[in-house]
């Protein structure tokens, strides 16, 4: 009888800290790539990412096109209120199609960061940063320099990575999956990922999802 209660109290235990809460607000921080550009909704990674995790529909703040300048002051428009017991943070491909300063991204990019970690209720682990993926493998960038394009993604993703690890926050690497030759990894716009790639991403995002909404 107290061995079955000891095993029934661990497989208790063991399901509070690996599931994640069903009441866990979660919110999406980022460019087109967060808000699912050429996809329909319900394949954007967040939506994906909920449904896996059995949360509500994440709270986005998103557009195609942004910088990490933009992001910050929609941030000020939307003004969202937290806490939040999931956030994700994947911006910075505008910054490099720009041609901007990737020392600007580093500062711009670190404030950005720094305010995840606020509506997550100042918990740097319930954040999680997604790098940016490579669209110089995409149709779309065709005769342009695409090792270039590629280094350059690189630097921006060592960046974030490192403001990242400084901050104590998760980190996320789906830029290989970006530079599959899958041409089904791309959506019908031949720039943006496809609802096939978003899922990959969020495969490689979930773990670190399931462990900041636990």
């Amino acid at each position: 009888m107290i061995r079955t209660l000891l095993a029934v109290a661990l497989l208790a235990s063991c399901t509070s800290m690996d599931t994640p809460k069903t009441d866990a607000r979660y919110l999406a921080l980022g460019d087109s790539y967060t808000i699912g550009e050429s996809v329909a909704p319900a394949d954007r990674f967040p939506h994906q990412l909920a449904r896996e995790l059995g949360l509500s529909e994440p709270q986005i703040i998103a557009k195609t096109g942004w910088t990490t300048d933009e992001l910050n002051a929609a941030i000020d428009a939307a003004n969202p209120q937290g806490p939040f017991d999931l956030v994700t943070l994947l911006i910075g491909v505008n910054n490099q199609y720009r041609g901007r300063d990737a020392e600007q991204y580093r500062a711009e990019f670190a404030a950005l960061l720094r305010r995840a970690i606020t509506f997550a209720g100042g918990d740097a682990k319930n954040v999680v940063v997604v790098s940016i993926p490579d669209w110089g493998v995409t149709p779309f960038a065709e005769g342009r320099d695409r090792a270039d394009i590629a280094t350059q993604i690189d630097r921006y993703n060592a960046i974030n990575r490192e403001e990242t690890v400084r901050a104590g926050a998760r980190y996320v690497d789906i830029t290989p999956v970006s530079r599959g030759s899958d041409p089904a990894l791309v959506a019908d716009d031949k720039l943006h990922p496809s609802a096939k790639q978003y899922t990959e991403w969020m495969k490689l995002i979930l773990p670190e999802a399931r462990a900041a909404a636990k």
